[in-house]
């Protein structure tokens, strides 16, 4: 059968290098005190050859958008960013104004390391703040202080690049006393062009989960999740600001082109360790270990670990799902009425036009209201 054109895709990279595991952390990264940066060049480099052969990998399709995903991408020696960006480029057409972001910490931000990035096409960054609350950032064994970030963020717009999303972390544990309104204060006062906004979840195999277990923190309160999610959206709301999904938020015309192409459904490309790929019904993922992930590939063999077949209920669901999760709602048509007019009623929902919008009290509910709908 023969498979749609794929016309616009998104790039992701995942790059597994950590200082630290963070203590809430359960992603797939790799703890290394040096990190191997040309071996990931080459195994990316690799991997994306693979793909020639692969029907994500179509050499008609235009790059729209880059995202270094992590781990933390800024640990690479800053001029391999450039090498993977023009690896890129020299094999596929990249929009000219295609967004490349960067995820860094604030302590790897140095003036050398943002003109490098700049001079590479890195024209947005992701700082991993969390919070300014020092007794909190030892907690989550987070590696910079919170006086790094204001420095960082000179940094990178001293060197061309204006476009910065601060990601935050909210519903802490009651027991380190975290003044949250403070924290999104001193977020805003920075004056960043976008926030991701993030409410703590409890691991299994993470410290924070045996802390949690063995009783030591206890999980924040659904009133006290609510009560500081609900401040967040009011707060931005006053400020002007674009609550455009549930933990993302930006300045008028600074939405993350390259998230927002995944609750559109749009085809993605994932390279690296975990990394995952969609295109319509298909989604595959790689080896989730680095070590796995990169001997496979330079033994010549394809990283892909596992492969699905989206049904025509499940790509109902995904499409209801991640419309809900953003501003712009889902078609109401999806919906049962007797379950929009309940929705309205209690104030979760509201219907503009076509579409099915849910409010803040409704983002707060939506896993459950969706699963209604199932």
């Amino acid at each position: 059968m023969p498979r749609p054109y794929l016309s616009l895709v998104h790039l992701y990279i995942h790059v597994p290098f950590c200082a630290r595991r963070c203590s809430y952390c359960d992603f797939a990264i790799a703890v290394r005190r040096v990190v191997p940066s040309e071996r990931f060049v080459a195994a990316i480099a690799g991997e994306w050859a693979l793909r020639r052969s692969h029907p994500f990998g179509d050499a008609t399709s235009r790059v729209e958008t880059i995202y270094f995903g992590g781990g933390t991408p800024s640990r690479l020696a800053p001029e391999v960013i450039g090498e993977l960006v023009e690896l890129i480029r020299s094999d596929r057409e990249t929009a000219p104004d295609a967004e490349i972001t960067l995820e860094a910490n604030p302590d790897d931000v140095t003036p050398e390391a943002s003109s490098a990035w700049a001079a590479a096409g890195v024209n947005r960054v992701s700082l991993g703040v969390q919070s300014f609350d020092p007794d909190v950032l030892a907690w989550m064994h987070r590696t910079h202080h919170a006086e790094q970030v204001a420095p960082a963020m000179e940094s990178l717009r001293g060197a061309g690049i204006s476009n910065l999303s601060l990601d935050l972390i909210f519903a802490l544990p009651p027991e380190l006393g975290r003044d949250w309104a403070r924290d999104l204060d001193a977020a805003l006062a920075l004056d960043p062009s976008h926030l991701s906004l993030y409410g703590l979840t409890v691991e299994p195999r993470t410290p924070l989960g045996r802390w949690t277990d063995r009783g030591e923190v206890s999980p924040t309160a659904e009133g006290a999740y609510a009560e500081e999610f609900l401040h967040t959206t009011h707060t931005l709301a006053a400020a002007g600001w674009d609550h455009y999904e549930v933990s993302n938020a930006a300045r008028p015309g600074f939405r993350s082109r390259h998230n927002s192409a995944y609750w559109r459904r749009a085809t993605f490309i994932g390279l690296g360790p975990s990394a995952h790929s969609g295109a319509g019904s298909e989604r595959h993922w790689n080896i989730r270990e680095w070590e796995a992930y990169a001997r496979a590939v330079e033994a010549g063999r394809s990283p892909i670990e596992g492969s699905e077949q989206l049904s025509a209920d499940a790509i109902r669901m995904e499409d209801l799902y991640l419309g809900l999760r953003t501003r712009e709602g889902a078609h109401a048509r999806w919906i049962p009425a007797s379950t929009r007019e309940a929705w309205i009623r209690e104030g979760w929902a509201r219907e503009v036009g076509d579409r099915l919008e849910l409010t803040p009290e409704g983002w707060l509910r939506l896993d459950a209201l969706v699963a209604r709908v199932a």
